[in-house]
């Protein structure tokens, strides 16, 4: 039966596109790759055959990167690569590779190098031209089907760089190396000791320590203030990102300075993201980006890791706040998750995209007219305070955002807020039901290792700062638990340590990569913080010993993206900068410090000073790109405090201490004797539940209530700030 089907699919596409072979992308898993399955082109997914063609037939390669919610992407595909010359054209001159970039980010982090040295900037669509070899000699974003926006068009770009493959060789070889050296060097360029820290190396490690100074965290706050949004919050004009690593920076920096602007920067962005367009005010989650400085209008796309990352900063903020509105995202947001992003199976899928019936955000939008219709004459109410227009307001339709605070327009209207929300309640209720009429955005199904420890650690988070009572009908502890032991069984690739960064039908694919094997341990050390379930933290160690084996580059002390024995790239490359995601090496620095502690380990300590010693200079000069890596030079400044409970309420004791905000203090709970575990070794196990305050291992007397602890120079009892 497969034969025959194998056979009566190779007739009809050699039929429905003649004088060509197939496209291959029908074979593949990927949503984005199986978008693309039905082009004309004959598209290669990143495997070893389309480098054996391009070696035997002497063929330049075309390799176009994108993801399944990637709007220009789309733009392109419809415009260029479902046009049957275009693709004649392609298939004749080129082999054609199609790459999803985040099932193969190694991959694209490569020859995203070449664009943005080529042109100077980047972006999806990618598409970069290579000789057989592999080595880019061209790339660009998005080509028009005509010449415009100063581009030559697509067909032109082909035949050019087609001739010249042919009819230059030489010079597109020679274009070739240089770009491949290049973005080999762009690493090491980047990666200069800062002043002062020429001293690693030292026997004392608190010598090193002491180099990173109160004075050095003060210059990242102002150059992170310079850029403040005060009107809007936020950093910087349009388009403009959520910045979860910057924020999250400086609730630490309040926490250990006091320093007032920095959380009220904090507080204004995210009440005014949450009030906004960016995030969908009827169900809940954020989309990946706002087109204007005010989060009005958004790219509509929804991403796990955004939402991940905004939930961890947010319950962060709530437990220094305890503002109702960051409570009522947070339960919105993680309910969006669970209903719409989990799979059935228990891990995350990855996105849903911008689009439905080829219009971005026709999902979401809604027109006047059909909101008075769903809600007769409750519908005034909603339009006032969701700012529904006639007109709409924005390119005809309606983007709903709220001008001004729940507990603000409860007040002009003389109603409580509990009676104000449980009527918004309903009038969402039939608005969402309206809504799940529409053709909803496609979703990208896969589930991805690193994405969804990103998950875990915000449903950790979300559980500290709410506590039990306030998550609904769902349990954040054990759906945290749940994802864990999902990952743990789903993503092995043997019985060892050795695991997959994609899976989907039930099958894992391609080896993982740095940022899922450093996520996944900052997802165990988050869900101990919960469970206190020693496991984890052997678990953590285990990867992060196989992590050091398999990625770290002993020259400079940081680790590569990709393993030793990564077969199909030209190069190997380390990722630095925290983008969307935190890096793997700022994720590592932060693990290597809190294990550190956890099992008194020098070297994991001196590994990460290190690190920092490689990235302070950068870190200082570009604080918003390495965001992740500033928190944890925090650690540099001000050293973690520890904080061990022993006793039958130990586990009970530490969860009310975790429900307070205490940035980089690593407290460890336990019942009965742990002699395994450094800072639970020796403690008194006598029927009472003790607390102990211990810095570098130092501890204080052991005391009984919270209330008596006592952090010298930490913010311990932080103000809170009700709204």
């Amino acid at each position: 039966m497969f034969i025959i089907n194998s056979v009566l699919l190779l007739t009809a596409r050699l039929f429905k596109y003649p004088g060509h072979w197939m496209n291959r992308l029908q074979f593949e898993t990927s949503p984005y790759l199986l978008q693309h399955a039905h082009n004309p082109v004959e598209w290669f997914a990143w495997k070893p055959e389309a480098f054996e063609k391009a070696k035997a037939e002497n063929k330049p390669i075309l390799v176009s990167i994108g993801y399944s919610t990637c709007h220009w992407c789309h733009v392109m595909e419809r415009e260029s690569f479902e046009n049957q010359e275009v693709a004649a054209l392609m298939n004749e001159r080129f082999v054609n590779i199609k790459v999803d970039r985040e099932e193969r980010p190694d991959v694209d982090q490569i020859y995203m190098e070449a664009c943005q040295l080529i042109s100077g900037s980047g972006g999806w669509p990618l598409n970069c031209f290579l000789t057989p070899a592999a080595k880019p000699f061209y790339a660009g974003t998005y080509f028009p089907p005509e010449p415009m926006y100063n581009r030559p068009s697509w067909t032109q770009t082909l035949i050019h760089l087609s001739d010249a493959f042919r009819n230059q060789r030489d010079v597109v070889e020679e274009q070739a190396e240089k770009l491949t050296d290049m973005i080999r060097d762009a690493d090491k360029q980047l990666i200069q000791a800062a002043p002062g820290l020429s001293h690693f190396g030292a026997d004392d490690e608190e010598e090193i320590v002491f180099l990173w100074t109160s004075a050095f965290t003060t210059r990242i706050f102002r150059k992170l203030q310079r850029n403040f949004d005060l009107e809007a919050g936020g950093f910087g004009g349009a388009p403009k990102f959520p910045g979860t690593f910057s924020l999250n920076w400086l609730l630490e920096y309040y926490f250990y300075t006091g320093e007032e602007a920095a959380l009220e920067h904090v507080v204004l962005s995210l009440d005014q993201m949450t009030m906004g367009g960016i995030y969908d005010q009827l169900a809940g989650g954020f989309s990946r980006y706002s087109t204007d400085r005010h989060w009005f209008a958004p790219h509509f796309e929804k991403m796990l890791y955004d939402n991940a990352l905004i939930v961890g900063v947010m319950s962060e903020a709530y437990k220094i706040t305890k503002k109702p509105l960051y409570e009522r995202t947070l339960r919105q947001t993680l309910g969006f998750l669970l209903t719409d992003m989990r799979s059935p199976a228990g891990g995350f899928y990855s996105a849903y995209d911008a689009d439905s019936e080829g219009v971005e955000g026709k999902y979401y939008v809604w027109n006047k007219r059909e909101i008075d219709e769903v809600l007769g004459p409750d519908a005034a109410l909603f339009n006032e305070l969701y700012n529904v227009e006639d007109e709409g307001n924005w390119e005809g339709h309606n983007i709903l955002f709220l001008s001004k605070t729940v507990e603000e327009y409860a007040g002009e209207k003389g109603l409580s807020v509990n009676d104000l929300l449980n009527i918004l309640s309903g009038l969402k209720t039939r608005l969402l039901e309206r809504r799940s009429l529409r053709i909803k955005p496609s979703l990208d199904d896969k589930i991805l290792l690193a994405w969804n420890a990103l998950a875990v650690s915000a449903f950790a988070k979300a559980h500290q700062a709410l506590g039990p009572e306030n998550q609904g009908e769902a349990d954040y502890k054990t759906v945290a638990l749940e994802t864990m032991e999902f990952l743990l069984k789903h993503f092995k690739k043997d019985d060892g340590l050795l695991l997959y960064h994609t899976y989907k039908n039930g099958t894992g694919a391609y080896e993982a990569f740095l940022d899922d094997y450093a996520l996944l341990i900052e997802a165990l050390l988050d869900v101990y913080s919960i469970s206190f379930d020693s496991r984890y933290l052997y678990l953590a160690a285990d990867f992060c010993d196989f992590t050091i084996k398999h990625f770290y580059d002993p020259s400079d002390g940081l680790f590569f993206y990709t393993a030793a024995n990564q077969p199909d790239i030209i190069l190997r490359k380390k990722e630095l900068y925290d983008n969307a995601t935190p890096s793997g090496n700022s994720t590592m620095a932060s693990n290597l410090t809190r294990l550190g502690v956890v099992f008194d380990r020098t070297d994991y300590k001196k590994m990460s000073l290190r690190m920092f010693e490689a990235i302070g200079k950068a870190l200082q000069s570009y604080p918003s790109s390495f965001g992740k890596w500033a928190s944890t030079a925090l650690t540099l400044v001000k050293f973690p405090v520890e904080i061990a409970v022993a006793g039958p309420e130990a586990v009970k004791r530490a969860e009310e201490i975790n429900a307070r905000y205490l940035p980089h203090i690593v407290v460890m709970a336990a019942a009965t004797p742990q002699p395994d575990l450094p800072l639970l070794k020796d403690k008194i196990f006598d029927g009472e539940t003790w607390i102990y305050v211990c810095k570098n291992y130092s501890c204080s007397l052991p005391v009984k209530m919270i209330e008596q602890i006592d952090i010298p120079g930490l913010h311990f009892k932080n103000k809170t700030r009700q709204a």
